[in-house]
């Protein structure tokens, strides 16, 4: 009899032991339960911790409260300007409400990836290429309200949404970069021009003050020649003063004849005839320089002066510009003559009556006489 008592004691204990094991359940931090009891939502939900459940009776599910990072899969449409891409997507969201997350809509999580698939289409479709390469921040708002925004019932909050990548076709990717190419070649060129702009303004400036003291250029050409020597060079460069070239160019243009006017001067050209030699003597190299080439500036003839003295050539030598003076005072001069005119040959002798013989010599007679 006890033993009967004591097996029954036994086997009450164990059956309590199964059901409370049975009827045991723990939530854990990051989530929340729901409890069915026949089929039926109970209101109030299960806060983390142990807590228990009829067996048989109710059905406790546990919902995660986590971020839930959901990429979404690439999708192919076409931008408003004609541009054929594919874009991807990846969407932050979390259940904020356990009951509605498990009674409004029966997964929750598919239900959300469709949304955004949908939605990143018709976005695609509102907006050009520019703003998917460059605008993103507006897109992800866009689509970040248009997810919410069914969201919402589903006891769902969407966190953030981020395009991923945008994929271009190869043509349009090389369009792209002669494109880009051509930008930078634009800027390059207008850089260029504006340092060019700039350093003939200061070129200009620096030939004014030269300019104003003739012997700044000597000295720039000194500190030129300086600098090429002290690379350790074998070959030593001297610079040529332009105004020099000038000098020679005009010099051969514009040959001076003795005793003629040069050309382009405004005076009627006059070729003078000398009577006699020059006895004032030649003139020197200066003067010279100054009569030779007409139209030099006072500016002109000192900077070529000043290289003819810089490569060694003493001016009172310069045979080959020295001229004589005019003509001594008092000298008779032809007639002044029009070169331009045509030349007139000698007048022809008229024809007349044979000339008489002179007189004084003697006529012989005749046959008559």
């Amino acid at each position: 009899m006890v033993e009967a008592i004591l097996t029954a004691v036994v086997v009450i204990l164990c059956l309590a032991a199964v059901y409370g094991l049975s009827a045991a359940r723990v939530v854990k931090q990051y989530e929340r339960g729901v409890v069915f009891r026949f089929g039926r939502l109970r209101e109030a939900e299960r806060l983390p911790g142990f807590t228990t459940v009829l067996p048989g009776v109710d059905k406790l599910r546990k919902v995660n409260l986590q971020i839930v990072t959901m990429p979404v899969p690439a999708q192919e449409g076409i931008t408003r300007d004609n541009v054929t891409v594919r874009v991807d997507a990846v969407v932050y969201f979390k259940v904020v409400n356990a009951a509605d997350a498990i009674i409004a809509v029966e997964d929750y999580r598919f239900a959300v990836s469709q949304m955004a698939q949908t939605s990143l289409r018709s976005i695609i479709g509102k907006s050009d290429l520019d703003d998917l390469l460059s605008n993103r921040e507006k897109l992800n708002q866009g689509l970040e309200l248009m997810i919410d925004s069914p969201a919402i019932g589903w006891g769902v909050q969407i966190d953030r949404v981020e395009i991923k990548d945008v994929s271009l076709p190869e043509t349009m990717k090389r369009s792209m970069a002669r494109q880009a190419e051509a930008d930078r070649e634009r800027r390059a060129r207008v850089i260029n021009a504006d340092a060019e702009l700039q350093a003939s303004k200061k070129l200009a400036q620096a030939a004014e003050a030269m300019s104003e003291h003739p012997a700044a250029l000597q000295l720039r050409l000194l500190q030129t020649v300086a600098e090429v020597a002290s690379e350790k060079n074998s070959t030593l460069v001297l610079p040529f003063p332009v105004e020099l070239l000038r000098f020679l160019e005009r010099a051969q243009r514009y040959p001076q004849a003795p005793g003629a006017q040069p050309p382009g001067s405004g005076e009627d050209t006059a070729v003078t005839q000398r009577t006699g030699p020059d006895t004032t003597g030649a003139t020197t190299g200066a003067e010279a320089l100054e009569s030779a080439v007409p139209g030099l500036s006072a500016d002109e003839v000192e900077a070529a002066k000043q290289g003819l003295s810089a490569l060694g050539i003493p001016l009172p030598g310069m045979e080959a510009l020295e001229q004589p003076r005019s003509s001594e005072p008092g000298a008779s001069a032809g007639p002044e003559t029009d070169p331009s005119a045509p030349e007139q040959e000698p007048p022809a002798p008229e024809a007349g009556p044979p000339a008489e013989p002179p007189a004084g010599r003697d006529k012989r007679p005749g046959p008559g006489t």
